[in-house]
């Protein structure tokens, strides 16, 4: 089944949106009640004949007749003109550790306003946050929260930062640029936390207003992204090389998935590729897989397979490598790359000491990249 045949078919089933989800708004809408839409014209888009535009926000290049939809369920040609269906629109807004997200190197101990909208380019078989990032918009409760005010809920709860997750912000590209944009006024930093899955232009202007992205690389063959992710490597590696050669802090997020991504050869060359291309300094984070979603018939990744990826990625050069969804795992902890000793001591997403000055190990002063004030 495509993607429109499955948000058709949940549609009709009545597809319950939000467990598990800590979010606001990410209810399933009732039916009778009319939907809470935007209609802000897109960017990144162009017009062609007879009404048809085709999009260039991300690779899929989407070519749409009047009143189609895009392959993310959340853009959509009226008369000819390409419109954003959830700008302002939010489903999910929570403050959270940015240690979640995750960011090691991004102000180490504070919180993130965190949101999202419904929508997204890909379909991972094993999202975890599928109630949303598959739904169309009409499935899930919206609540109006504009830029300037994403903004100032940032800044009232305090949070230093806000970070554009859950689903896959290329999807609402206006409406994260803007807020972006308003957020960094008030001396609020960005963060995006992102597949990865978006075009060379729409990246270099989201690079211009940001200040931190995080690129989650699925797996390192386009087989695999083509059967469990519905996407492609390619433009993943593209961006994370563009945000790499920015001046914006990139960390790479690795979900290892028993029997699907867990092969070592292609790790080893996954972390060369890293290394080479993104460079040794860049935190690189291998998370334990948990069975959701559309793959439940595999069990959670062996923390010795994190460790064995970790140990790879060590030996190739890497200084900075996570084993992630492991709480109180020592490999949590920021080893400084000069003495070996911990930097940055965490369990789970709590900082339980924090040995640097001025961005630099304590101990014997070698510095350690990332943003910290």
């Amino acid at each position: 089944m495509n993607r429109r045949g499955f948000l058709r078919g949940a549609a009709g089933a009545g597809l319950a949106l939000g467990a598990g989800l800590p979010a606001l708004g990410a209810r399933l809408r009732g039916f009778g009640a009319g939907p809470n839409l935007s209609r802000v014209e897109a960017r990144y888009y162009v017009k062609l004949p007879d009404r048809e535009i085709e999009c260039r926000l991300c690779p899929r290049l989407c070519r749409l007749g009047d009143k189609e939809r895009g392959y993310c369920g959340v853009r959509e040609n009226i008369g000819g003109t390409y419109y954003t269906l959830v700008y302002g629109k939010v489903c999910a807004l929570n403050v959270d550790p940015i240690e979640k997200k995750p960011f090691f190197h991004v102000l180490p101990g504070t919180t993130a306003l965190s949101l999202a909208t419904a929508g997204c380019n890909v379909n991972c078989k094993f999202c975890q946050n599928w109630e949303i990032s598959q739904a169309r918009p009409e499935q899930v409760e919206a609540f109006d929260l504009a830029p300037e005010e994403a903004a100032a809920r940032a800044a009232a709860s305090g949070c230093p930062s806000i970070a554009y997750t859950y689903t896959e912000p290329t999807v609402y590209f206006e409406y994260m640029v803007d807020t972006a944009v308003r957020a960094k006024k008030r001396g609020i930093r960005n963060i995006v936390v992102t597949g990865g899955h978006i075009s060379p232009e729409p990246l270099a202007e989201l690079l211009g207003v940001v200040d931190a992205v995080k690129v989650d690389l699925k797996g390192f063959t386009e087989e695999f992204y083509a059967a469990y992710v519905r996407g492609a490597l390619k433009p993943v590696l593209e961006t994370i090389r563009a945000v790499a050669r920015s001046k914006v802090w990139l960390e790479i997020v690795v979900l290892v998935i028993p029997t699907l991504n867990d092969r070592m050869d292609l790790i080893r060359d996954m972390v060369r590729w890293i290394r080479d291309e993104a460079g040794e300094g860049v935190p690189v984070h291998f998370t334990r897989f948990q069975p959701m979603y559309l793959v439940k018939n595999l069990p959670p990744t062996p923390v010795s397979t994190l460790e064995a990826a970790r140990r790879i990625a060590l030996e190739e050069g890497l200084r900075y490598v996570y084993v992630g969804n492991v709480p109180g795992h020592e490999s949590e902890n920021t080893y400084c790359p000069g003495c070996g000793k911990v930097a940055i001591a965490r369990a789970g997403y709590a900082i339980e000491a924090l040995r640097l000055k001025k961005g630099k190990c304590e101990s014997c002063g070698t510095p350690i990249p990332g943003i910290w004030a």
